[in-house]
């Protein structure tokens, strides 16, 4: 595990390949494409992330294998190695881009928070799991490694670097092709992009936001549980996921994010 705490420190982003079956991906896929089909079938249920590009935050019980996902062995120590005991789950979600997306613009999930610019801390992670195999015309994850120290006050809304920076992103950017049944996690301060889709596939990936104690992504997102869904996790699941229970799940409206007015699709 230390290497892959490394990794995150160094690279930014690290990943467990075949951390699941083809099957369970494949069911993680099914239940993906309802719950889209779901919100973009009312207003709010989708945001924009730039053209034919989708963002859509769920509640755990969407997905069959949440209970598989977060407490997966890898993914409960990469947590407490990076993060602490007292790590929270604060978001589930999906990115879907669809055939034309484009390339985004590079960027970071959130401005630089004050511990990982004073103490070169992070204080939270975002694991991606690809609901299929990712080929080369599907538009893949654009990354830069090391690229989560970068601190200029040129960034926009501290997220966006000037394009007079991007010499240095496409020098250093690697793409990423994960299969079925891969998990990556990274820092989402690591500066990054989504690819154009030149094919007619789409490429849903589920989003899962881990913080530390001191972080505050989960002010952003408005996932919750059922009481009976709640009382059927396993004690070491509920100790670490931080959200309303309620009597009754309400579909997630969208925030419009700066990163979709940004982009250009908010």
């Amino acid at each position: 595990m230390s290497g892959d705490v490394e990794s995150l420190y160094t690279d930014g982003i690290t990943a467990r390949k075949g951390a699941f079956t083809q099957q369970w991906a494949d069911q993680l896929g099914e239940d993906v494409d309802r719950a889209f089909e779901e919100a973009r079938s009312r207003p709010g249920g989708a945001v924009g992330r730039g053209p034919n590009r989708y963002y859509v935050e769920i509640h755990p019980e969407q997905i069959r294998g949440f209970v598989d996902l977060v407490d997966h062995p890898w993914v409960r120590s990469l947590c407490t190695a990076t993060l602490g005991p007292d790590y929270r789950i604060v978001e589930l979600g999906f990115d879907v881009p669809l055939e034309g997306a484009v390339n985004q613009p590079w960027h970071r999930d959130f401005p630089m928070p004050e511990e990982t610019r004073r103490e070169r801390r992070l204080t939270s992670l975002a694991f991606n799991v690809t609901t299929v195999d990712t080929e080369e015309d599907m538009g893949p994850f654009e990354i830069a490694p090391g690229t989560q120290w970068d601190d200029s006050e040129e960034f926009e809304h501290g997220m966006f670097p000037p394009r007079s920076h991007y010499g240095r992103y496409a020098e250093r950017a690697v793409r990423k092709y994960p299969k079925r049944g891969d998990i990556s996690a990274r820092t989402a301060l690591t500066v990054h992009r989504g690819t154009t889709n030149h094919s007619a596939k789409p490429r849903p990936v589920l989003v899962l936001g881990v913080d530390g104690p001191e972080a505050t992504n989960g002010d952003r997102h408005d996932t919750a549980v059922t009481r009976a869904y709640w009382e059927a996790l396993p004690d070491r699941v509920r100790r670490h996921l931080d959200c309303p229970i309620v009597d009754e799940l309400t579909p997630v409206t969208q925030k419009h994010t700066i990163e979709g007015l940004v982009m250009g699709d908010a």
